[in-house]
């Protein structure tokens, strides 16, 4: 019984530090369900996949309702990041634990420095004729009182990136986030609110592909997933509100070092073989 309240004080305190950052709660979790409790690494992963569709359900609502969430684009560009997380889910269940704690620690460092970089703002103007033009790719998003219209671009590299983003999240259990911003800031040319407000709504959908997968494996274990995904959720939503009284350019750079001193310590126990 204390182990389950450690771990969702622990949940709480991941989905707290991944709403503030925008990194995501997988990105804590993981590691504290494997190097403190000693969790098998798929086991975590899928307990992760978990409370990430749990923690995007939750927001992607709020989104859709503000006019800020392009459906229509996050529909499109789920059939990459669907496609991508059952492939990863499939070469999860290939790989060791140790293999997989590398890629984590991996990826784990660029999402961090993606996270710090500076957001730009596109506002591309529709273009007749073009493939963006003909499967309707464009959309209008409210700003200060007035919509303001837009389009995306480079549908084909964004659509391509999506694939490796829902790879990685199949993979590794975390909504790879920062990898479909990545696509459809600087790939795809789109605003950037509704590039992570987009992001957001697809992450939820993303992860149910996977999870199914670890479903079917019997690695989604309740005793760890429900601890976990209720400690997100309720960490999330204090985040939420700490979010608009914080500096959060602070905030992010702290994290950021804690988070990249962490793949630092799951690179190594990657290479020395210490996961189960």
């Amino acid at each position: 019984m204390l182990e389950i309240l450690i771990l969702l004080l622990g949940a709480i305190a991941a989905g707290l530090i991944g709403s503030l950052t925008g990194l995501g709660g997988g990105v804590i979790i993981i590691p504290l369900l494997t190097l403190v409790f000693g969790v098998p690494m798929h086991f975590a992963i899928a307990a992760s996949l978990v409370s990430v569709i749990g923690t995007s359900s939750g927001s992607a609502v709020a989104y859709v309702k503000e006019g800020f969430t392009n459906i229509r684009i996050g529909m499109f560009l789920e059939i990459a990041t669907t496609g991508g997380a059952i492939i990863g889910a499939l070469i999860s269940g290939l790989l060791d634990a140790n293999t997989i704690g590398i890629i984590f620690a991996s990826i784990l460092i660029l999402t961090v420095i993606l996270n710090l970089r500076g957001k730009p703002d596109h506002q591309e103007p529709i273009i007749d004729g073009s493939l963006e033009h003909k499967l309707k790719l464009y959309g209008t998003f409210p700003d200060n009182g007035a919509l303001k219209k837009y389009s995306a671009k480079n549908t084909i590299p964004g659509f391509l990136m999506m694939i490796f983003a829902g790879a990685m999240s199949g993979l590794l259990g975390i909504g790879s986030g920062a990898l479909k911003v990545l696509a459809m800031d600087n790939m795809m040319r789109l605003p950037f609110k509704v590039s992570t407000t987009t992001s957001n709504f697809m992450i939820g959908v993303t992860a149910v592909a996977s999870s199914l997968i670890y479903f079917q494996r019997g690695e989604i274990i309740p005793v760890i997933v429900a601890p976990v995904l209720i400690g997100v959720i309720v960490g999330s939503w204090i985040g939420s509100k700490t979010l608009m009284v914080s500096q959060t350019k602070k905030l992010k750079i702290i994290f950021a070092i804690v988070v990249g001193i962490l793949s630092v310590y799951m690179m190594y126990n990657g290479i020395n073989k210490n996961f189960k």
